[in-house]
């Protein structure tokens, strides 16, 4: 197989140049780096003092806000940590492991400005960030990786630079050794129909969805009444949705609803103050189902739906064991969602969507909090939550289906990729964003309601 490859240069002045690195805030509470061209896109907004910066010119649907260092999800609205730190600029060493100008250096790399230290010049601290530095690039950068191990853990890197990172680990004092990698193994042995098994407690084992039906009647100043009260003496606050005073007229400047700018409400459940003529364009620009979300608190009034496109679900217990989870045999999920056209309440209505990967299969054990996660499951996939149409966040493909901030194992008897087992905290942590989803145990009472 013949791949096309390329050299990227970076400006001294861009965010590697000057050794800049933006993060996320992954679901685990680690920091993930983001891409080198959109850490350059933010670090050139913030150089600007921009208060915030839109990431859907370069195919994101993402905003990042300075003020309160989040990024936000324009289409779910949902917000996670961003950091800006300082790390050795890019390239991390010159090319030539000699002295500063040797021949066959990159322009510039030679000259009193452009130099870079070489491996003789770093000290131990450096070498061994050096080491980690490069193993991350490989690792974002989806290059099939080998671990090496030292006396406080292991780093993957790639195979073909594996020597030299050893040899960067040794200089630094590490003690090193190359291993084999562990093997991918994304699914279980065959298995044959008479070998596969319903599930208990759970009816039928497949689920369809169709097209989204349109729902007729109430307004939305009628769907809000519900779950406002009305506040005619508003606090000395902001409304946090047009960031104007609550004592002031809406700052809204979109289609205007059929509300006055300055009449204020307060949400029953969670008290948070917003101006009404705000929350009636939020309702407007979202799912229209009937439902509202706090977009400070995000506590959910109604049924919240979502907007995944026409599929099947099947699921089904297999004869084997999951790692970590020997005592009980796997209940299989399998996803299936073809391409098609979007409709009215997707990003691009009218135009063609793909949907890459599928059939998805997924992975839970058969044990008694297993099942409650797959019946919380087929609620989420009835209310056409665990998908959505957007922009990939793996390959930046846009119009495409994409998972909908409910996690799923896809691989079977490893955890190279972080999506699989063992995982004893995935059960509770998939629970949680279910949760966040406004569906609970409530919600399988609500269902057979």
């Amino acid at each position: 197989t013949i791949r096309p490859v390329r050299r990227s240069y970076y400006d001294p002045s861009s965010a590697p140049g000057k050794g800049v690195v933006w993060e996320w805030e992954n679901d685990s509470g680690t920091w993930t780096p983001y891409d080198m061209d959109v850490g350059i896109t933010i670090q050139r907004a913030y150089e600007k003092q921009h208060p915030w910066v839109d990431l859907s010119a370069i195919g994101f649907c993402y905003v990042i806000d300075f003020a309160t260092m989040g990024q936000i999800n324009r289409q779910t609205q949902r917000k996670r940590r961003v950091r800006r730190r300082l790390d050795m600029v890019y390239p991390l060493v010159t090319p030539a492991l000699s002295s500063a100008g040797a021949s066959g250096s990159p322009p510039g790399v030679g000259s009193a400005k452009g130099s870079r230290p070489g491996l003789g010049t770093l000290n131990r601290s450096h070498l061994q960030r050096l080491a980690i530095a490069q193993s991350r690039v490989l690792i974002a950068s989806g290059v099939p990786t080998v671990p090496v191990k030292n006396l406080t853990g292991s780093s993957p890197v790639n195979p073909a630079l594996a020597g030299i990172t050893g040899i960067l680990m040794s200089a630094a004092g590490l003690p090193v050794c190359l291993t084999r990698p562990p093997k991918l193994v994304l699914h279980p042995p065959p298995v044959s129909k008479s070998e596969i098994q319903s599930i208990p407690g759970i009816s039928h084992s497949c689920r369809k969805t169709t097209k989204k039906q349109a729902k007729k009647g109430k307004t939305p100043e009628e769907v809000l009444k519900k779950y406002l009260q009305k506040v005619r003496h508003p606090p000395d606050e902001d409304c946090t949705i047009c960031m104007e005073r609550l004592s002031a007229p809406s700052g809204y400047k979109g289609p205007q609803p059929a509300v006055k700018p300055d009449l204020v409400g307060k949400l029953v459940k969670c008290s948070h103050v917003f101006h009404l003529h705000c929350l009636v364009a939020m309702y407007n620009n979202g799912n229209k189902d009937g439902s509202l979300q706090c977009p400070t608190c995000k506590t959910i009034y109604g049924v919240k739906t979502g907007t995944q496109p026409p599929g099947k679900m099947e699921y089904h217990i297999i004869p084997h064991a999951l790692p970590g989870h020997a005592d009980c045999k796997t209940i299989r999920i399998i996803y299936n969602i073809p391409p098609g056209v979007q409709g009215p309440e997707h990003p691009n209505p009218g135009k063609s969507f793909t949907a890459r990967g599928f059939p998805r299969h997924c992975y839970l054990p058969d044990s008694e909090k297993g099942r409650k996660v797959l019946k919380l499951l087929l609620v989420a996939w009835d209310r056409r939550l665990i998908f959505a149409i957007g922009t990939s966040s793996t390959t930046g493909e846009s119009d495409t289906v994409i998972w909908n901030e409910i996690h799923h194992k896809t691989e079977f008897g490893s955890n190279l990729t972080g999506h699989g087992y063992p995982d004893i905290n995935y059960l509770d942590n998939v629970l949680a964003e279910l949760a966040a989803q406004g569906i609970t145990e409530e919600s399988l009472a609500q269902e057979k309601d």
